[in-house]
């Protein structure tokens, strides 16, 4: 069984690690978006480089890897991992994925803040929670045009989505992990924060060149 875990957690990993707005940028403008804007390989980013098309792709991207992920680890824990609980495994594949867009093995572990690809995962694992969570992004976004703002809030808010939309069992590690993944991307929005509270922070559709998210 350790090794059949570890498979799950290598495939949701290397999944997750694919640095897609990286490879969109450097295929179709030549360009190395780490040296543009944030230096995130976020689809914000992306967008603030001046590409809106390539950061649309890439948030698209990013959601669908997440998902990849997840599926797979469901398809995959009959087989693999028969006396684990189904969410349980969802829950590994989705932390797995995240960790791997944080920490892609490919740029010297120093990857994306994780939005993207953390509602992917659980768009898979706990549909309605992610949805309610990307609604509380969009909304904040659009009254404060702060997308650290809306992604550390629509963060915050997805585990009590998911204790109160998840219907069933929700095992203790499935729990567990919605928090860990939360945790990580307000984690990864630390820098936002600060900039947040200095009143510094670049607003979306602001200009480009700023340090943001």
């Amino acid at each position: 069984m350790p090794v059949a875990s570890l498979l799950v957690v290598v495939i949701a990993y290397l999944l997750g690690s694919i640095p897609t707005g990286y490879l969109l940028v450097r295929f179709f403008r030549k360009q190395d978006i780490r040296t543009l804007g944030s230096g995130n390989i976020g689809a914000t980013n992306v967008i603030r480089s001046g590409a809106k098309g390539l950061g649309a792709a890439t948030f698209l991207l990013d959601v669908l890897k997440g998902c990849c992920a997840v599926w797979l680890g469901a398809a995959l824990a009959p087989h693999l991992m028969p006396s684990w609980q189904p969410r349980n495994v969802e829950a590994l594949a989705a932390l797995c994925a995240v960790l791997g867009h944080m920490f892609p093995v490919w740029l010297g572990f120093k990857g994306g803040k994780g939005v993207a690809t953390g509602f992917g995962v659980f768009l898979v694992a706990a549909p309605w929670a992610a949805l309610a969570a990307i609604g509380v992004f969009f909304l904040i976004l659009a009254i404060s045009r702060f997308v650290s703002l809306g992604s550390v809030l629509g963060a915050a808010s997805f585990p009590a989505f998911a204790w109160f939309l998840v219907s069933g069992e929700k095992p203790a590690f499935f729990i567990a992990a919605q928090a860990i993944v939360a945790l990580l991307i307000i984690v990864k929005h630390h820098e936002n924060i600060r900039r947040l509270f200095a009143g510094t922070e670049s607003k979306f559709g602001g200009r480009r060149g700023v340090k943001a998210a």
